[in-house]
């Protein structure tokens, strides 16, 4: 594949990813009281690892020295990718609201634009920096069901901690993945860095296996687990991965603003929840913004 082919194909993932991601929006809230967090995300990524080593078993062998030689920053991706950006969401949304969760996460493109033109040194235009705005306008919109003086009434908790940690840490899972860069293939490196991180979650799933009421394994909680893994899980982390590799960070964190308006649709479609006019205003603001941003591939 050429690299202007390679390059179209990043861009077109940016529009296809959130479809995946959405799931897990669905998955979350159906969690409680059918998994716990931490076993949530043990099974999600101990499932999802397993897949993408299976794909790429024959690199991983073959580079078997470099990736223990290399094991310190697949636990540090695994932690942040996986422990804090998988079981903190869910932790957080037990005592905060989806309103605050979509807030904050809404801070994560701008920090990953900011932080890669400063210290990865990529390059980012005052019009790019104009589709972010945009993009970020159109999904605060949809946040705030188009009432901005909602901003004045909101009320923060505990759980927007959490939440505000899982940004920030998928924000330099972002960064790391693109400064820290590898021989290995997208799906090889993926497939190490999960695994690590089952490792780093794996005490904070026992401790909540011996202590929760809630059945460690189940029928239920196997499924959600299954869905998380495939969708959110392997097919998300790996677009993500490439569109890191071809676009750049500040280029592709603009993804994540198109996950509320796919979850509404996800929403809509399975769970039959209507959908509004603010909707169709924050996609009106957000879809221009990512073509700002995205321009230069054309």
């Amino acid at each position: 594949m050429s690299s202007r082919s390679r390059q179209r194909l990043a861009v077109a993932l940016i529009f296809i990813t959130p479809a995946f991601w959405s799931v897990n929006y669905l998955i979350a809230r159906r969690a409680p009281g059918v998994i716990e967090p931490h076993v949530l995300a043990l099974q999600r990524w101990l499932m999802a690892g397993l897949l993408f080593c299976f794909f790429a078993r024959t690199e991983l062998w073959a580079q078997r020295r470099l990736i223990l030689a290399d094991w310190r920053h697949s636990v540090v991706l695994g932690a942040l990718g996986m422990w804090i950006c998988g079981a903190w969401v869910y932790l957080g949304g037990h005592t905060t609201s989806a309103t605050n969760i979509a807030l904050i996460y809404a801070l994560s493109p701008v920090m990953i634009v900011v932080i890669s033109r400063l210290w990865l040194k990529e390059p980012f235009s005052a019009v790019q920096a104009c589709g972010v705005a945009l993009a970020l306008a159109g999904v605060l919109h949809v946040v705030l069901k188009g009432e901005w003086a909602q901003l004045a009434r909101v009320q923060w908790s505990v759980g927007d901690a959490w939440i505000l940690a899982a940004t920030v840490a998928w924000t330099f899972y972002s960064l790391l993945l693109r400064r820290w860069p590898s021989p290995l293939g997208d799906g090889a490196r993926l497939g190490v860095i999960s695994l690590a991180g089952v490792a780093v979650l794996l005490p904070f799933a026992a401790w909540e296996a011996a202590v929760s009421p809630v059945p460690a394994f189940s029928r239920a909680g196997f499924e959600l687990a299954l869905a998380a893994a495939l969708l959110p899980g392997f097919a998300a982390y790996l677009a993500y991965s490439v569109m890191l590799r071809e676009l750049g960070a500040a280029r592709v964190s603009v993804v994540l603003y198109l996950g509320p308006l796919y979850a509404a649709v996800m929403a809509w479609l399975v769970l039959g929840e209507p959908v509004h006019g603010y909707h169709a205003v924050g996609m009106a603001l957000v879809l221009p913004g990512i073509y700002l941003v995205n321009r230069r591939s054309d």
